[in-house]
């Protein structure tokens, strides 16, 4: 459908959004200058580059990046794009560098600062008025850039908001991870990675939606009872096998979470899980942090239970078992997820061993979870490509939030309020300064 003439401040209202918000291609290429050419993204953790000229590569909205340690020991990311030809000058989604990027193409070679080295050849550009020193034949750097306590985010925007008031209170679920962490938290290992056939904000709505799990996974949860069933009485209980069966449980369960909703579409929703042990390891990780924090403080951290925090529109953490998932549009019809685990040093192993257990058996590519989430995914984009309904609904509990200082607090789990404020930040992001956009 064509977007001439439509006011896409009228695609959203307060209890329902246009179809054509998910699968009209000229809209996708919108939300790709004005959501994510503006807002913070997530880059990478600081513990994936420890050392001067360690890198890796990432892609923000249009524009491949280059997160690289300095010789200085500062963070920079930087444009993957050689200033003569355009070739990206970092192939590898990671490597090292003694002291150069050089560009395989015409051989230009950059500092990891971005600034020009050299070209070859230099006697052929005398005279042209090129200038190695200048500035602006290096390679660009991303605007903004926010090191939150080892998480890297960036903007491509020159102006906006400061990263933390753009995050806000989503900023407590990073906080409780890492305070969990005794000697702070580190990327462990490589990313899974998934392309979903479905657009993105699909994704980012169903990760609170709390109606959605015990009928969509009711088959995965039926499994996992029979099977923890074989375990012999007094058998410690596999964390993927208890996650799955609670999806299953009574809708008055899933009632009683609790979700806090921010401006810019962020969110933090309470956990169904807890992820605290009674074996021995464990009591003697709570008491290495109630050493080091307090014992009220410690208390603190470990009951704060989070099962998903959003930072809209690109990343979204899942504290308590230590995941974080990326979300990368590709098409309107395409999305890259990227899932990290972290590792929580100077935990036990136990720690690592649960969340390791959760990655495998709820997050990773091949899990029945996720097999069940893509398939609805798909099904409901694929109804939404067809023209028999032009709106979405989005009314659950709406009018019975609390809203205080601009965060909409939800007390009744099903309520969609989370999925509202996305769209509100959506349309925040799309419209023009005057209120409307054409």
């Amino acid at each position: 459908m064509s977007m001439k003439g439509v006011s896409i401040g009228s695609l959203v209202q307060p209890d329902r959004v246009h179809r054509s918000l998910y699968v009209d291609p000229e809209l996708f290429e919108r939300e790709l200058d004005q959501i994510f050419g503006r807002a913070w993204l997530y880059v990478g953790h600081e513990s994936q580059v420890p050392n001067p000229g360690d890198y890796i590569t990432t892609q923000l909205a249009r524009q491949p990046v280059i997160m690289v340690r300095h010789t200085d020991g500062a963070i920079r990311v930087l444009h993957n794009r050689c200033s003569h030809h355009g070739s990206m000058i970092a192939g590898d989604r990671c490597g090292h560098v003694a002291s150069v990027f050089t560009c395989m193409y015409h051989g230009w070679t950059f500092r990891t600062d971005g600034s020009l080295v050299g070209v070859p050849v230099p006697e052929d550009y005398e005279g042209t008025g090129f200038d190695v020193r200048n500035p602006r034949n290096g390679l660009g750097s991303v605007a903004r850039v926010h090191n939150y306590r080892g998480f890297v985010f960036a903007s491509l925007a020159a102006e906006g908001p400061e990263f933390t008031q753009f995050a806000g209170g989503a900023l407590l679920g990073f906080d409780n991870m890492i305070d969990r962490a005794p000697d702070g938290v580190e990327v462990a290992g490589d990313c899974f990675r998934v392309i979903q056939h479905s657009n993105w904000k699909i994704f980012l709505e169903n990760m609170f939606d709390n109606v959605h799990p015990r009928i969509v996974h009711q088959s995965s949860a039926r499994g996992a009872k029979t099977a923890q069933q074989r375990f012999p009485a007094g058998a410690a209980n596999h964390i993927s096998l208890e996650t799955f069966r609670l999806l299953a449980l009574d809708q008055s369960f899933m009632q009683r979470l609790e979700i806090e909703n921010y401006p810019w579409g962020h969110s933090n929703m309470s956990g169904f899980v807890s992820p605290r042990g009674q074996d021995a390891e464990w009591l003697a990780y709570e008491a290495v942090l109630r050493e080091r924090h307090g014992e009220e403080r410690a208390e603190q951290i470990l009951s704060r239970n989070f099962h998903h925090t959003m930072i809209y529109p690109s990343a979204v953490l899942q504290p308590s078992f230590q995941q974080l998932r990326i979300v990368k549009p590709i098409a309107v019809d395409r999305t890259q997820i990227d899932i990290w685990l972290f590792r929580l040093k100077g935990a036990p192993k136990i720690v690592f061993r649960k969340a390791l257990s959760y990655a495998n058996g709820a997050n990773s590519p091949s899990n029945m979870v996720s097999a069940d989430d893509f398939e609805s995914y798909y099904r409901v984009h694929q109804g939404l490509a067809g023209p028999g309904s032009d709106w979405v609904i989005l009314s659950r509990q709406m009018g019975r939030d609390v809203v205080e200082n601009g965060t909409v607090r939800t007390r009744v789990g099903s309520s969609e309020a989370s999925q509202r404020n996305q769209f509100q930040a959506w349309r925040r992001y799309m419209i023009d300064e005057d209120g409307d956009a054409r």
